[in-house]
Formats: C-alpha cells, structure tokens, sequence
C-alpha cells in the first residue's frame, strides 16, 4: 500500500495562533490554505488514489475535498487521524507549549492527551489500514502532530527525533505500508 499523507492546508486558527483538535469547532481553510490545497491536488493527480481518509476536523477535511476532486473517491473520516487533544482548544498555541515545554512527550494538559498516546492513536490507525487490502494507493489528510508520526514510524526515528520534525501546510510525505 503506498500512502500519500497530508498535512491540512492553513486555517484561521494557524494565522490566529490557536490551538483546535475539536471537531465540532467549525475552523476553516484560509484563502491561501485552499490554493496549497489545489497545489497539492495537482501534485497527486497523476495517481489513482482509491482510497481517501481524513480527519474529522474540518479543515482536514475541506483539504480532503480540495484534493479528492479529481478522483471519484469517496472521503471517509477517521478519529485516529485527528490533531492531538491538546487540552487548550481554543486557546493559544503558545499555553499549550508552554504547558507541555517540562516533558514533551508526556506530558498532558486538562483532558488532552499526550504526544505518546496521540501516537499510539495514529499507529493503531495504520494497523487498521493496512488491513484494507482494497487499497493501493492511499491519500491521508491530518496534522502536523500526526504527520510527525507518520515520518518517525516509516523512518524508524526515535521519539526524541520525532520532536524536531516539521510540516508546512499541504506538505506532502509519502511512504510505503
């Protein structure tokens, strides 16, 4: 299976600063997240995506839309690509590093969740994907948080290393499942 993993086009919240990892928040592609969206719709169009998955966040997914249409594919959403729960929905991103800068990787705030358990969520979702044999060729939309999980598990890299990594808007990884 060969994925092609997405990080979101830029959103209101990514200009504003702010933290969002609830769903039901209605937080949006900017102008520009949607012309990253096209860019990237055009870098994948040349490949038979059969199978699309998305975040249930809606930037997330109206990068999903962006991308899928030129591909008679149907989006799903899944839970297991969602942004980490950060515990500052709505709140500046700055609180929740702040919050986390004694312990990355284990620390959490209010009802969030940690960096580790937010991976452990998104490597169950690729345990579950690669039991989708029907997919070939697989198009993820998500975050920068679970990009990171994404690169450390196809590149074996440390926790500590997965820190350091990065992805703008609409950043494309691909890697083989």
């Amino acid at each position: 299976m060969h994925i092609y993993a997405l990080r979101h086009g830029e959103s209101e919240y990514n200009i504003r600063g702010l933290c969002n990892d609830d769903p039901a928040r209605d937080v949006r592609l900017t102008g520009n997240g949607r012309i990253q969206a096209e860019q990237a719709a055009r870098e994948v169009s040349h490949v038979r995506l059969d199978c699309i998955y998305s975040s249930e966040l809606p930037r997330a997914r109206d990068t999903a839309e962006i991308v899928a249409q030129p591909h008679a594919t149907t989006i799903h959403t899944n839970s297991g690509l969602n942004d980490i729960r950060s515990g500052c929905d709505g709140r500046p991103v700055t609180e929740y590093f702040r919050n986390i800068a004694h312990d990355r990787l284990h620390a959490r705030v209010g009802n969030g969740e940690t960096l580790l358990e937010h991976k452990q969520r998104v490597l169950d979702f690729l345990v579950w994907l690669a039991a989708q044999r029907h997919c070939r060729n697989v198009l993820l939309v998500a975050h920068e948080e679970t990009m990171r999980v994404f690169a450390a598990h196809d590149g074996n890299l440390s926790d500590e290393a997965m820190l350091e990594l990065s992805f703008e808007n609409c950043a494309i990884l691909e890697f083989d499942l």
